[in-house]
Parts: C-alpha cells; structure tokens; sequence
C-alpha cells in the first residue's frame, strides 16, 4: 500500500511519525509541504521516496541561484503556489497513492485540499487522512484569515487525526464528518527502558535545577515564565535555571541576563541539543519544568518531563488537562497570570511529598499511555483502518 506524506520534511514531528512505519510493508512517499529543500536525518533512509520540486532543488546549487528564488518567491509568490499544487497534483497522478496523509494544518492541510478542490472536483482522489498539529485548530480555527480554509480541511479529507480530545471535537465543530481516530501523541511513544536508564536516581525534591521552555513568539510565553521565577527569586537560592529550545532568541538572552545580575541565580540559555539523551538528563536533574504559550496541543517537553520525574507546570492553554491531575501530578495555569503561576512554582519549591509523589504518579502513567510500541501499534492500526474501509468499497463495487 502506497502512501504519501504531504507534510514538513525538515520537522522532528514529521521524522518520529514515518519511522514508525519502518519494518512494515508500506511504501512511503513523501513531498515536502514548505518551501525547503531540508530533510530530517531521521527521514534520510532507503525505503522513504521524496517528491522535491525543483525550484527547491535548484536553489540548493549555488548562491546566485539561491538569491534568484528568493527574488522570485517574493514577486510571484501566488505564482508559486499555483506551481506547487501543480507538482503536488503530478505527484498524485504518477504514483497513485492509496492514501494521502497531511501531517499539520496550515502548510499541508491547505496543500491538499488546495489540490483537490483545484483539480479533483470530478475525479476520484485517494483517501485523505489528515493529522492536526497543536495549535492547528484551537488558536487558527479563531482567527479570520483561518477559519474558512481549516473548515474546507476538514469538509473535504476523510479520516481525521489529532492528539487530544479538545480537539478531536474541535474538528467536528467545524464540520468534519468523516471517522476520527482516538488521540494519541503525534510524535510517536517513547523506548522507556532507555528513557529510564537516564533517569537520575535522585529523588525530584532533592533536586535544584529548574527547566524552562524557551518559546518567545506568537504563541510562546518563556518571558512570562522568567518574570514569575523573579518574583519569587528569594526563594530560589542554590538554583539553577536552564532554559531550552531557542538558543537564538535574543529578546531570551537579554531577559536571561537580566534576571541573573538582578537576582544572582544562575540562568543557562541552552544550545540547541542534538544529543536526545543528553536533553533527557537534564530534564532529570531539574525539579520543576515549565512550558507557557498561549496555544499548545500536548506538549512534547511535558511528557518528557513526566518520564524523567520532573513536576510539570504547563499552561492552560495546551492539553495538559488530558494527561496530569492539576495540584497531584502537575500544576495547570493561564499563560500570562504572573501571580498565579508565581505562586504555584512557589509550593512546587516548598511541598517536597507533592513532587515527590507527582514522579511516581506520572511515570506510571507513562508506561500506560506512553511506550513506543502501543503507541505504534495506534499509528498502525490508522492505516489497518484505512485499508480495510478501502477493500469494502472495491468489493461493493
């Protein structure tokens, strides 16, 4: 069975999804939904097919080529979307995928509705699964420029994805009627046995390190989170702050070391770490993470900070709800309420049963919902799905 992935080639999200399907009898064909000729190292083996248009391979040959595409992308970017649905559309005719799986809305989910609206409307078009990625519906389904083409999404694709129950009812809100799969998490489960072998024996509340999700933008609050961590800085002696995942946001580095001349804590603006397990070590000397945005499905540090015993403080805003039990296993708060998230750093600081028990709790639910092989086996029962509903059909007809 052929698939193809409309989706981000260079997204570690796009690389952990497809290599679940290693081992199995699916060929997996892959074109890329933005404009970029990067490819995930995960994604970079044998038995993956990429589909690159060539504008994006003819930018990578030389430096003037590269400034010619940016030229024209600039001028005639319309013009360009028009090409890329049209490859996207050759793609389909040639190689006949039986299913088409978008992965993420507004790059991927528009591509393929895009094309079969344009170009499909009295053919029939394989059978389209889409997945939502976090803020996909809940923050653009409330934005204008959004709303039409999310319900268009969603009125035209056949199966429908996501990693949460917010949002798998969120999608029948605007008007999908096809079968929605149960949630799971859209980057894949974990090999727990080697997560736990980096998990540190210290136990969470003899921990002094503090984990922050370094996301400053239009959804990211990190800035927000270090204006709480200063307001209780009297009670963060000996601490170490580390913060993650934007070593190049300077507004980040600025407030960083603000808040360490201000306060004499240390605060560590951390590289962009290659080493996964090296990222998981430090999540398990950290007693606290905290991940703030204005808009998150489950966050992926989150579940990491539940399997390396971290007590997890994450914005209300996500789906967090789904997966830790507010004032047990975790603290749930609103993304920009300095007080409130203040004050609940402030008892994970002090309540050392809480955190304590919070690590028990949460690495049971872990290995319940998280490991690698339940997960897939989810994954690959999508496409068993899909598969079985597609040979009713040719048998009825």
């Amino acid at each position: 069975m052929k698939i193809l992935f409309v989706a981000m080639t260079n997204s570690i999200h796009t690389a952990r999804w497809i290599e679940q399907l290693r081992g199995t009898s699916l060929c997996v064909h892959v074109f890329p939904s933005i404009n970029t000729d990067r490819i995930h190292p995960l994604l970079k083996r044998k038995n993956v097919i990429f589909h690159i248009p060539w504008q994006i391979k003819y930018r990578k040959n030389n430096l003037f080529r590269k400034l010619f595409l940016r030229i024209y992308y600039h001028f005639y970017g319309k013009t360009n979307r028009f090409y890329v649905e049209d490859q996207l559309r050759k793609v389909i005719l040639k190689i006949k995928p039986d299913i088409i799986h978008s992965l993420e809305t507004q790059h991927s989910g528009y591509l393929v509705n895009a094309v079969k609206s344009n170009w499909y409307g009295h053919f029939r078009f394989p059978k389209w699964i889409h997945t939502n990625w976090g803020s996909d519906i809940y923050l653009f389904g409330r934005l204008t420029d959004h709303v039409q083409s999310i319900r268009h999404v969603l009125a035209n694709c056949d199966y429908y994805s996501s990693e949460s129950y917010r949002d798998n009812t969120l999608a029948r809100q605007y008007g999908f009627s096809g079968h929605v799969f149960a949630p799971f998490p859209n980057t894949g489960g974990f090999h727990l046995y080697n997560l736990l072998e980096c998990r540190s024996r210290v136990k969470t509340s003899e921990r002094k390190e503090i984990m922050v999700k370094g996301y400053q933008g239009w959804a990211g609050r990190a800035l927000f989170a270090l204006a709480a961590l200063k307001m209780i800085s009297e009670h963060l002696s000996g601490y170490t702050i580390n913060i993650f995942s934007n070593p190049d946001g300077y507004d980040i580095k600025i407030a960083a070391e603000l808040f360490e001349h201000d306060t004499g804590i240390k605060v560590n603006v951390l590289p962009y770490i290659n080493n996964y397990n090296e990222m998981l070590s430090l999540y398990s000397r950290a007693r606290i993470y905290i991940g703030l945005s204005i808009s998150d499905a489950i966050s992926t540090s989150l579940l990491e900070s539940m399997v390396m015993g971290t007590f997890p403080i994450q914005s209300d805003t996500s789906t967090a709800n789904e997966w830790i039990n507010n004032g047990v296993t975790g603290f749930i708060v609103p993304p920009e309420d300095l007080i409130k998230i203040s004050n609940k750093v402030r008892v994970a600081i002090f309540n050392d049963s809480l955190v304590d028990n919070a690590a028990e709790k949460n690495l049971v639910i872990a290995k319940n919902r998280l490991n690698y092989d339940l997960v897939r086996r989810k994954t690959l029962g999508i496409y068993d799905k899909i598969k079985a509903d597609i040979g009713k059909e040719s048998y009825d007809v």
